[in-house]
């Protein structure tokens, strides 16, 4: 497993994220196998987010650092807040007091005093950047949160907030897999008169390597907005050929060798995963040990149905 410089506090993180927005569905005796079995396998980044199960993810991971404290200090721990769902509403709230409410209850659902990373959750578009500086000031005088960052954020929504925000934000989670591939696309089509030439982030990927925020991949084995798997898919054929000819040239698995798509790319990247099966933990884990030629890089991209000009 290769690790990354993360935040400001020393810590490296592992490449491969290991997601809990799943585990919702599991007991504590099973969310604990998981975290062993992706520390095992040197993945030691956990993501989650207050809205997972509205707070059930939170508090599963929780249970297994009350019961096994000593996995705590083996953890880079990150959650998320700002969405809020209310029965069946759903709306969005970057406010100081929200925020600060948030990391209090995130707190003590996970059983720990402080997060390494804090992410705001989708971007709102009634946000205050100074209520949003105040809140983290707060949260990091406080020690309940070592460092910053966004989740599905273009540049001008991270320049607005980093315009009273004093803290480094170190890291944007964006949806990104060899089958979703918006954020490049238009990078290949500047200047051209078709549909892959829109660029809908304004050039997030770009921004993030030029800032030296990290990359955090989300939706990693997906294609659309859930839609589905493309491991496997008959939607994919092409793309599943290919992955399995350059796993088989490296002795890995096609999982991987979608995975390491995305840390091919250059700058600071993870991939997070959701899984929950032990088999699939292993096989994303080898992704951090395989380089992907410029051409196979390509070959992958293209195999998934786009196009170069």
């Amino acid at each position: 497993m290769k690790y990354i410089d993360f935040g400001t506090h020393g810590l490296k993180a592992s490449e491969i994220v290991l997601g809990t927005m799943r585990i919702i569905a599991k007991d504590k005796t099973t969310v604990e196998g998981i975290i062993r079995t992706a520390l095992e396998y040197g993945i030691n980044t956990i993501d989650t987010a207050d809205c997972y199960g509205n707070g059930k993810s939170e508090s599963l991971i929780g249970q297994v650092l009350k019961d096994n404290p000593e996995l705590r200090d083996k953890m880079v721990l990150q959650t998320k807040c700002g969405i809020i769902k209310e029965d069946s509403f759903t709306y969005f709230d970057f406010s100081k007091e929200h925020i600060l409410k948030a990391v209090d209850d995130s707190l003590m659902r996970l059983h720990t005093d402080h997060v390494d990373s804090l992410l705001l959750h989708r971007p709102d578009a009634l946000m205050e950047p100074d209520q949003i500086a105040e809140a983290f000031q707060i949260l990091y005088d406080q020690g309940k949160v070592l460092d910053f960052g966004v989740s599905n954020m273009n540049p001008e929504m991270i320049e607005l907030i980093k315009s009273e925000v004093s803290f480094p934000l170190i890291a944007n989670q964006v949806q990104l897999s060899c089958a979703f591939t918006p954020a490049i696309n238009a990078g290949f089509n500047v200047n051209m008169m078709n549909d892959a030439s829109v660029m809908h982030d304004g050039g997030i990927l770009e921004y993030c390597r030029r800032n030296k925020m990290i990359i955090q991949a989300w939706s990693t084995m997906q294609y659309g907005y859930f839609e589905g798997v493309f491991i496997g898919s008959d939607k994919y054929k092409e793309l599943n050929k290919v992955l399995e000819r350059i796993a088989g040239e490296q002795g890995t698995t096609p999982t991987a060798a979608a995975l390491a798509w995305i840390l091919r790319y250059p700058g600071k990247v993870q991939t997070v995963i959701g899984t929950t099966n032990p088999k699939h933990i292993c096989e994303s884990a080898a992704a951090s040990d395989m380089v992907l030629s410029h051409r196979e890089w390509y070959e992958i991209y293209e195999s998934a149905g786009n196009q170069l000009p």
